[in-house]
């Protein structure tokens, strides 16, 4: 994945891996409209970069150099999204680097494509870069426990703690412990087979003339 992938106006004759990613997932999921498989895109995306950099951060205290021109991204695999490393550098793990190396250098350049191209809610790709993060931590506390180590876990829930203090995340949702509730919702539930995640802030599916205020 380089920064281009973010880039907006490219055509697929070009190669533009983020619409090819965005109408795989509409025809996987039977998605009703282009939004919606935007959303869960861009949702399976931010859990990956958010593993990659929690996970060393918690096992290391170093995160890795995830610049765009050193990552690559398949966007034909299969869930999760297949990315891997060209690199090896790493930084000191801290919430100012995390975000430096999750939002800046990706979450944010690829909200601001998905808006132009989808029209996606701003509020629904922050809640979805929240709900990732907090699920990263959740399963990375989760694996630690299993293995015996509990302070991995506790360094994982730290950082995520940190990270929603940041401005950019504060208003996604509430984070206690390896639990979290979001103030938005990713509009999965919209797909034919779909439901209501975990996280949702939704109690029950809403009827169709109550989905723009609360999903955006």
């Amino acid at each position: 994945m380089v920064a281009r992938v973010y880039e907006i106006g490219r055509t697929v004759t070009e190669g533009d891996p983020l619409s090819f990613r965005v109408t795989k997932v509409a025809a996987r999921l039977a998605a009703p409209e282009p939004r919606v498989a935007a959303s869960i895109a861009h949702l399976g995306l931010a859990a990956r970069l958010w593993s990659l950099a929690l996970g060393p951060a918690a096992l290391y205290g170093r995160v890795p150099d995830l610049d765009p021109r050193l990552l690559r991204w398949d966007a034909d695999g299969s869930s999760p999204d297949d990315l891997w490393l060209s690199g090896d550098s790493t930084f000191p793990a801290d919430a100012a680097r995390v975000r430096d190396v999750v939002l800046d250098g990706h979450l944010a350049p690829l909200a601001d494509a998905l808006r132009a191209r989808y029209r996606v809610s701003p509020a629904l790709l922050r809640g979805n870069a929240g709900s990732a993060l907090a699920g990263a931590a959740r399963e990375l506390h989760t694996w630690a426990r299993r293995t015996g180590r509990p302070e991995v876990g506790q360094r994982a829930l730290a950082l995520a703690t940190d990270l929603f203090a940041l401005p950019e995340l504060r208003s996604t949702g509430t984070l206690d412990g390896t639990a979290f509730r979001r103030r938005s919702c990713c509009l999965y539930y919209r797909c034919p087979n779909g439901g209501l995640c975990g996280d949702c802030c939704f109690d029950r599916p809403p009827q169709r003339s109550s989905l723009e205020a609360p999903a955006g």
